[in-house]
């Protein structure tokens, strides 16, 4: 390779690295494994080494990849790292291992340990605390910028706010993964899958979005956990890494209990070879190992490239895969009509199951892999619902082999094809008749999230074959004779389902507009547009124009909400609901009165003239967002008599302006009362 091609080549590997960069650290959906992203990383390093000259700043080989995006940057303030985060060197070589350890006994030149411990495959976080409290929560970012998700951190379970014990210093900082164990991810895709929402494709980039939501009560509910595995501080009173993981464990932070003390690299290859097989075994998905130099004196002697620390690298598992036949495609219809084609394979065991089906996504993704039936694919499972095929073994392809045709007709119903402009999927219009729509829109209806009743795929499945439910009206017209016609149904688990189908009567007027499933309508799209609307006939009624004026309805949803109501049949089917006794309305108190609040996040604390909860409504009904905590993003915090200290103090600390209730009544154009208007010398009720 002479000098001009070399040239080429690092420009074409910059290119694609720096796309796949973006597309792992920011949209966290990639399109190559780990694996194939380390070797294009591997190629640039050898032809750099070739050129020393070629060697520019702004090579992804001399910086750590990051998380931050112009587009993201007005989500979350960005503060930067006390000390650099950076990423670690890796390698799928042992004897790249071992070299690591001849060149750690040659620099240190006297006796030492090595801290073997699981590498995490999350997202990566970086924890301060002050006196004792979490102070900040910073994203690995850019390596020296992190974005602040200190509010979003507090809602993961097993960090603490407040540090237990004694001797922690003053101010540390602590870095370690945000990871999603697999029953959490499991359960976060089937939910995903059952509203048609695209899965996570692994638990690390499910991880890695979570933690960079706006809401943070729906980061708790992600189920996520952190490790973490690195101290930082000032005059630190840790002679080694170990010693200080087990400070942090008696403070109550989350550490592994997986690492193990190494003195030679016999004792680590063994470390690594057990956990390659009993990994599968664990919770949670980790891609590899880490081993660092234990003593933190040599950590500091041997010091860092501008990259990597030369006191730790990381040895990397390849990804499970397995090659099996593809035996046939089915073609899958979702709730909303979305086709999905699903390869039926010669059963194989891949990461402790036995996979016998693997998603296609769509007819795309076939026509990229060029696969055809009869073909023996890879098969690929990071904790994935479904597994996923990842390549075509070509070189074993018979001839003759068929190549799969994406049906023009539903596989179900027979109803044609559609495909709207922009959508990789196809559709099946058929919404009112075809079977597995009818029922994925009843199981739609009856989830958490929209009228929770207690209820799941198989009730709505024998309650569609039995002939008694075609519609989420006719769940209403149940009785208990009905139910206990279903297999394995008691009079208990009758009772408790109409119990629970009773109790769904008084769901709020946006849960019910989201449980009719108008596609594109989500769960805050349906509470904008009941709050602006305020009833089930004003939306019926409206134009275009109308639903357009409503901050969350944009062209698309709007057509969609017009296409809804326009069919007769739908119209029928709410006045049967509300027949039913189901709120087709705000209540009174709910009704919005203003937009004065509008896209303004208010923290509420200590006491007013009115209840708490009283003013958390009336926040609403002008128009505002109630928020639990504090955050960058919090417009003000309303402060009534008594309010938290802390709160006061971490508003501050945020510059997140700090108001009274007079103020608050004047910005939301609350009219207030005189003395001589009240016989009382109070104020007026607000209701």
């Amino acid at each position: 390779m002479n000098i001009r091609q070399a040239k080429e080549k690092i420009q074409e590997l910059k290119r694609i690295i720096a796309e796949n960069n973006h597309r792992y650290y920011v949209e966290n959906s990639p399109l190559i494994s780990d694996y194939d992203y380390d070797m294009l990383m591997n190629e640039l390093i050898a032809i750099e080494r070739m050129y020393p000259d070629l060697i520019t700043p702004d090579s992804p080989t001399q910086r750590v990849g990051s998380d931050l995006s112009a587009a993201k940057k007005n989500e979350f303030r960005q503060y930067a790292h006390r000390y650099p985060m950076l990423s670690l060197g890796n390698t799928y070589d042992i004897t790249e291992v071992e070299a690591f350890a001849d060149r750690a006994e040659k620099g240190i030149g006297e006796k030492f340990t090595f801290s073997c411990e699981l590498k995490f495959d999350g997202t990566a976080i970086c924890l301060t605390y002050r006196d004792g409290k979490l102070f900040r929560a910073l994203t690995r970012g850019d390596g020296t910028v992190g974005d602040d998700v200190t509010e979003n951190a507090g809602h993961i379970g097993n960090i603490p706010g407040t540090l237990k014990g004694s001797g922690y210093p003053e101010e540390f900082e602590i870095r370690g993964e945000v990871y999603m164990p697999y029953k959490a991810f499991d359960r976060l895709n089937a939910e995903r899958l059952r509203d048609e929402d695209a899965p996570f494709a692994n638990p690390r980039n499910a991880a890695s979005g979570s933690l960079k939501l706006i809401d943070p009560e729906e980061v708790g509910h992600r189920g996520l956990e952190c490790t973490l595995y690195h101290i930082l501080g000032d005059n630190l009173p840790f002679a080694t890494h170990n010693e200080a993981l087990e400070a942090a464990a008696s403070w109550g932070l989350p550490v592994s209990d997986k690492r193990k003390l190494c003195s030679s690299i016999d004792e680590i290859e063994d470390y690594i070879n057990f956990w390659d097989t009993e990994r599968k075994n664990l919770p949670f998905a980790t891609d590899g190992i880490v081993i660092k130099v234990n003593e933190l004196p040599f950590q500091r002697s041997l010091g860092y490239t501008s990259k990597f620390p030369r006191w730790a690298v990381a040895y990397k598992f390849k990804a499970e895969q397995a090659l099996t036949r593809l035996r046939s495609i089915d073609y899958q219809v979702g709730r909303t009509g979305a086709v999905t084609p699903v390869a039926n394979l010669d059963p194989v065991p891949l990461s402790g199951t036995t996979v016998k089906r693997a998603s296609l996504h769509n007819s795309e993704q076939m026509q990229l892999l060029d696969i055809r039936i009869g073909d023996y694919v890879y098969v690929e499972k990071g904790g994935e619902i479904i597994p996923k095929i990842t390549g075509v073994e070509l070189s074993r392809r018979e001839e003759g082999t068929a190549v799969p045709q994406f049906p023009a007709e539903c596989p179900v119903c027979g109803t044609p094809l559609v495909r709207d402009e922009g959508e990789a999927k196809f559709f099946c219009p058929n919404s009112d008749g075809c079977p597995p729509q009818i029922m994925g829109k009843l199981v739609h209806f009856i989830s958490r999230k929209a009228m929770n009743v207690i209820a799941g795929d198989a009730t709505v499945e024998q309650l569609y074959n039995l002939g008694l439910v075609r519609t989420p009206a006719d769940l209403y017209d149940l009785d208990k004779q009905d139910l206990l016609r279903l297999e394995g149904w008691k009079d208990r688990s009758a009772d408790r389902f109409l119990e629970s189908l009773n109790a769904s009567r008084s769901a709020g007027f946006e849960h019910v507009l989201f449980a009719i499933g108008i596609r594109y309508v989500g769960e805050s799209t349906a509470k904008s547009i009941a709050r602006h609307f305020g009833t089930i006939d004003a939306i019926m009624a409206a134009d275009k124009d109308a639903l357009l004026a409503v901050g969350d309805v944009g062209e698309v949803i709007a057509d969609s909400i017009l296409g809804y109501f326009s069919d007769e049949a739908h119209r029928n089917e709410i006045e049967r609901l509300r027949a039913a006794g189901l709120n087709m309305s705000m209540e009174v108190q709910d009704a919005p009165l203003s937009d004065s609040l509008a896209g303004k996040t208010i923290v509420i604390s200590g006491n007013f003239s009115i209840s708490r909860d009283e003013m958390k409504s009336l926040i609403e009904l002008h128009g505002g967002k109630n928020s639990s905590s504090l955050s960058s993003r919090t417009s003000f915090l309303l402060a009534g008599n008594k309010p938290g200290p802390e709160k006061l103090k971490k508003a501050e600390s945020l510059g997140v302006p700090v108001i009274d209730e007079e103020e608050f009544n004047r910005i939301a154009g609350i009219a207030q009362a005189d003395s001589a208007g009240n016989e009382e010398g109070g104020q007026l009720s607000l209701f």
